[in-house]
């Protein structure tokens, strides 16, 4: 109890202020009594002591910006001299903390306060959370004086077993600052002390491997750039030795460069402008980014065929003979190559080549759906004319970069996709295939489009100019092809620049000849077969193109023999099919299974689409080409109240105005035509276009619509082998549509042998080939009677009519 209450008993000591140095417990320093305030209190402690026994004592107070500390540390004076450089001096040794009381008054000028000594309680034995922390500490310690190289201190701080000796201990650190050993200081529990000198520890050794990772990787950088800097002064001389040896005369990159631009043939702008920036090379430093990006540029311009030209072939019936041997039917671009070459062959004969610094170049659009050959056909183009060919693909592209070229400030900058194709092809005349063009986008990058007006324009694009190159480029000597499938998606700017072709698909016979000559020789290779092991008859080829596949291409019927022929070489190999062998129409369904297309004349009557009033066969233009369209209508039953017009199959908003035409025709005539028009205006009128997941639109279905209806007003059947096209007015006049070739074709393939269209589209009979029309009954008609006499079948004597009626 005495030790306990002797650790309570007030002190009066002297201040001795430390400004910006803390003293912590068991740590010992000297002083330097020079300082007035340091002597001051020095010497009121050895006048102290001269009455009391023991060592003479000072309170060391940490002073920070001339704010004591409330913590300070009883010190005892140990010796009193010289310190190493002769100035007087003091060591003194802390003891124990020290909480600050009031002043009070004492010997000599120091100051003198009162204080309570700090009472540490620290646990015994220690429990294992305290023991891991003294663990973690002394390793860290260690750690840190080992990078430092003090291992004499090593063994002295592991032989500290106290948990607040061991935390005062760090008082020695000197990566700590002021205020982190006052926090140190005036921590009273001694766990919690260290704790406080672990985290500051572990942030400072963390810091410390990050700082010395940083100047390895600084260390390296300048180590690798020295090797890099050596060697190649080393190359250098290699080289200048070399060179001596050889007998060659010293020269800088930059005269390599001029040497090659005035050896080159280039035209005479692009020489100046080459030359300009051989004379920038020529100043610019070896470190200079300018430098690589002068010399990439210089490399892509000597690298371009500015003067090469191939001799275009002027055998024009040679050409043509390649065109009809490389593809069936299309002839109306072959008729556009072949006249193309006539007049080419002319202007030559009478020296006309070049008029007004322009070719007589050529651009295309062949506008179809898919399989009909457009992307072949370019090929083949450049195979009539003696060309190169280079083929662009435009599909998804988005950015208008890509066209024009980047400029040559930016990092990997790179010429257009026109420019790339000229160097590939190595001549300033080739056949450039544009594909899908009507798949170009536009988005904050630009409009790709927009940047093709000029490189398609025949009047601007002797002059065109790409952002990389910067100089002119003539391509009004280059064959431009475009293909696209949707020719609306096209815009309208661009599309002018362009001579439009249509290829609106093959006719049966066509097909049959395409899969003879090409593509059944072209499988047959790829299955590993010869001509001589597998035929084909010719039957079986026509009904893979009509029941199997039905398409304006040929992509589909080239699958399916694909297929067929794999089936067979499958079979050779497991020994169920001996060869030669020869596939016949029936031997279709063993091989490939059941056909998908039945036309609606070869089905059951029962079975028919059309088979009950209401029902119309119309004819429509999709991006695969022609294709069949059904309109369905019915009326709902009186007793339901429902009234209006319904209509469903995702339509536009101009097929919905088709419909309310036709209605609104029908119950304005229909007394005319003898219908009983009172249903329509009682009875709700539904009309549906069946695979209602197709967006449809446009007015060509206008006459379906007003026979669908009017079949199901007189009861009256539509013929099954009928399908029509055209638009109604609401007087009945049928007016014009398009797309009149590519709906006889679907007409054909489906089957159909009647076909209404409008008398104003009787012209255009002549774009369809003639062994379709001898196929299709085709009627032009002017006004919906007309269409009404043809279309439905007559009624049936003696009975009632049946009116199909929605629940």
């Amino acid at each position: 109890m005495a030790a306990e209450s002797a650790a309570f008993t007030p002190l009066t000591l002297p201040v001795l202020p430390l400004d910006d140095e803390v003293v912590l417990p068991g740590m010992v320093v000297p002083l330097d009594l020079s300082d007035a305030e340091v002597r001051a209190a020095v010497e009121a402690a050895q006048a102290a002591a001269r009455s009391e026994p023991g060592k003479p004592r000072v309170l060391l107070v940490p002073r920070v910006d001339g704010t004591y500390a409330k913590t300070g540390v009883l010190g005892t004076v140990e010796q009193v001299g010289r310190l190493a450089d002769g100035d007087p001096g003091a060591l003194i040794r802390g003891r124990h903390r020290v909480s600050i009381g009031a002043g009070t008054t004492g010997p000599g000028a120091a100051l003198w306060v009162e204080g309570t000594r700090v009472d540490e309680n620290v646990p015994d034995p220690l429990p294992g959370q305290v023991t891991e922390l003294v663990k973690e500490y002394k390793a860290l310690a260690t750690a840190w004086l080992r990078k430092r190289g003090a291992w004499q201190v090593v063994d002295r701080v592991q032989a500290i077993e106290d948990v607040s000796a061991l935390a005062d201990n760090s008082g020695y650190s000197p990566f700590l600052t002021t205020e982190q050993k006052v926090e140190l200081l005036e921590s009273a529990d001694p766990v919690e002390r260290l704790k406080l000198a672990t985290r500051q520890l572990r942030d400072h050794l963390a810091e410390q491997d990050v700082a010395e990772t940083i100047a390895k990787d600084v260390q390296e950088g300048v180590d690798k750039q020295q090797r890099e800097f050596l060697l190649r002064r080393q190359l250098e001389a290699v080289r200048k030795e070399l060179r001596e040896l050889n007998g060659e005369q010293e020269g800088e990159e930059s005269d390599d460069y001029r040497a090659r631009v005035e050896a080159a043939d280039l035209p005479e702008k692009v020489r100046e402008a080459a030359l300009k920036e051989v004379d920038k090379l020529e100043r610019s430093s070896d470190q200079s980014p300018e430098g690589s990006w002068i010399r990439t540029w210089l490399d892509t311009v000597l690298e371009m065929p500015w003067n090469e030209r191939t001799e275009d072939a002027y055998d024009i019936q040679g050409a043509q003979a390649v065109l009809d041997a490389e593809h069936a039917g299309l002839e109306d671009v072959k008729e556009r190559i072949t006249e193309y070459l006539a007049v080419r062959k002319r202007r030559v004969d009478r020296g006309l080549g070049v008029v007004g610094g322009r070719r007589g170049g050529a651009v295309l659009a062949l506008v179809g759906p898919p399989g009909v050959g457009k992307t072949s056909l370019g090929e083949s183009v450049a195979h009539a004319m003696g060309r190169k060919f280079v083929r662009v693909a435009l599909g998804g592209v988005r950015d208008e970069a890509e066209i024009r070229g980047h400029r040559r400030t930016y990092v990997g900058a790179l010429p257009g996709r026109i420019v790339r194709a000229i160097k590939e092809a190595g001549s300033m005349n080739p056949v450039v295939l544009l594909d899908e063009i009507d798949k170009v986008g536009s988005d904050f990058r630009g409009d790709p489009a927009a940047a093709l007006l000029e490189v398609l324009d025949p009047a601007q694009n002797h002059t065109f100019r790409d952002h990389y190159l910067e100089v002119e480029l003539d391509l009004s000597d280059v064959v431009f092809l475009a293909t696209a499938n949707v020719l609306e998606a096209i815009p309208e700017a661009l599309l002018d620049r362009m001579e439009l072709v249509r290829l609106d698909g093959y006719t049966e016979d066509e097909k049959i000849v395409i899969a003879r000559d090409h593509l059944l020789p072209r499988q047959l290779e790829r299955a590993g077969l010869d001509g001589d092991e597998v035929k084909v008859e010719e039957g079986a080829l026509r009904k893979l193109a009509g029941e199997y596949t039905r398409e304006a291409g040929v992509r589909t019927l080239e699958r399916s023999i694909a297929r067929l022929l794999r089936k067979v070489a499958a079979q050779h190999e497991l020994g169920e099919r001996e060869l030669p062998f020869t596939v016949t129409e029936g031997d279709l369904r063993d091989l490939i299974g059941r056909p998908h297309h039945v036309p609606e004349s070869a089905q059951d009557p029962a079975e028919r689409r059309t088979s009950v009033p209401g029902v119309a066969t119309g004819l429509a233009v999709t991006g695969a080409g022609g294709d069949v369209l059904y309109v369905e209508a019915s009326l709902a039953d009186p007793e339901t109240g429902a009234s209006g017009l319904t209509l469903t199959g995702q339509l536009g908003d101009v097929m919905k105005e088709s419909a309310q035409i036709a209605l609104s025709f029908l119950r304005s005539r229909g007394a005319e035509l003898e219908l009983p028009v009172a249903d329509l205006k009682d009875r709700g009128v539904h009309i549906h276009f069946p695979a209602g997941a197709v967006p449809k639109d446009g007015p060509s279905a206008g006459i379906t619509m007003t026979t669908a209806l009017a079949s199901l007003l007189s009861g009256r059947l539509v013929r099954t082998d009928v399908a029509m096209t055209g638009e109604v007015s609401l007087t009945g006049r049928v007016l014009p549509i398009g797309g009149v070739k590519q709906k006889l074709l679907a007409a054909h393939r489906a089957g159909v042998t009647t076909v209404i269209i409008p008398k104003r589209n009787e012209p255009d009979l002549d774009d369809v080939p003639a062994e379709v029309l001898d196929k299709l009954d085709v009627h032009a008609v002017t006004d919906v009677r007309q269409v009404l006499e043809l279309a439905l079948a007559p009624a049936t004597s003696g009975a009632e009519p049946e009116v199909p009626v929605a629940a």
